[in-house]
């Protein structure tokens, strides 16, 4: 497995895998089992639900990935976030780093709230400091509620554009489907968001959320509203709702925040990771426009613990109606 497309196969398998076994023990344990907590860690709390995938993971590249080809596995939950596989080979003997969120959106799905994606980045290993622009092989796999039948599945190589699919697990029927971002100029009467699932410093985001509006748009007018937000925790939805027309401009930028916090005597909570975005390139073969907090690529190296600032545009329009009033809120604040 030394080609990027001999590793397509295998993962998608996995990805159906660890769908399923969800799906499975979701319906078999009730929402306060699978929200139990199982361990914290310095990046995030890990919960009983969690558990059903990352079972999965190591064997699952190791006796079908790894014996082809030597990898770096980096996931949460891994001691020191990582492991070579085959077991004692050399890190710089491995042939990819791969990078995996075997459930992204963990509140959301444990509460049966809203779909979980399974994302998965495949990297040439370049060492430690391989990072997000090189990641040539990206997947993402919907896990569904209990009560949904239908559930997306969508991955990319780079420069070949997508492929995506629609999974029926009554039927076991798999379709092709064809996502496409917003094509508007504007945010308005779309879905604009600025993520800010969790107490620390929602009030100072949400400021900055009102400011962009009113300098897009102007003020609101009585009994009109106009843009609506999505509070989806989680990350690979995210990408997802940019990449089939349903949202058109989402910002998280919580790791800016952190001076503010740290002049509050706060700390920065928990932060969208490499893992958490590691499929930002099917986004992106897709025409969403995916960067960081100044407007330059993603760069973070491929580990769990960096913390990363995203924002994304459906479309260039909506990229430059949004970044300069964006950039500026955040510069006012001397965040950037």
């Amino acid at each position: 497995m030394n080609h990027i497309d001999d590793l397509l196969h295998p993962i998608l398998t996995l990805h159906n895998q660890i769908r399923d076994a969800v799906v499975v023990a979701c319906e078999a344990a009730s929402l306060a089992e699978m929200a139990t907590i199982a361990k914290e860690e310095a990046g995030d709390t890990i919960y009983a639900i969690d558990r059903v995938s990352e079972e999965l993971l190591i064997d699952f590249f190791a006796t079908k990935i790894a014996v082809h080809a030597p990898i770096v596995l980096i996931a949460e939950g891994l001691d020191d976030g990582q492991i070579v596989l085959p077991v004692g080979t050399p890190e710089d003997e491995a042939v990819w780093r791969i990078i995996v969120d075997p459930i992204d959106g963990t509140r959301g799905i444990m509460y049966q709230k809203r779909s979980a994606w399974i994302l998965t980045g495949v990297a040439p290993n370049r060492g430690p400091n391989t990072n997000l622009q090189e990641i040539e092989l990206a997947v993402q796999t919907e896990i569904p509620l209990i009560k949904q039948h239908l559930s997306d599945q969508v991955w990319a190589k780079k420069g070949g554009g997508i492929t995506a699919v629609r999974h029926n697990r009554l039927t076991h029927e798999t379709t092709p489907i064809h996502p496409r971002p917003s094509r508007a100029n504007s945010i308005a009467h779309g879905f604009a968001t600025i993520s800010r699932f969790f107490p620390g410093i929602r009030e100072e985001l949400a400021a900055i959320d009102e400011e962009i509006v009113r300098e897009a748009l102007g003020p609101v007018q009585p009994g009109k509203t106009h843009c609506f937000e999505d509070q989806y925790i989680c990350t690979g939805g995210q990408l997802y709702e940019l990449m089939s027309g349903r949202d058109r401009f989402v910002a998280d930028i919580r790791p800016v925040m952190e001076t503010l916090l740290a002049q509050r005597g706060l700390a920065l909570g928990i932060c969208c990771h490499p893992y958490d975005i590691c499929t930002e390139l099917i986004a992106r073969e897709l025409g969403v426009v995916v960067t960081d907090e100044y407007g330059n690529q993603l760069t973070s190296p491929l580990t769990v613990d960096a913390d990363v600032s995203w924002v994304g545009y459906a479309n260039s329009a909506i990229q430059h109606q949004i970044e300069p009033l964006l950039k500026n809120s955040l510069k006012t604040r001397e965040l950037i």
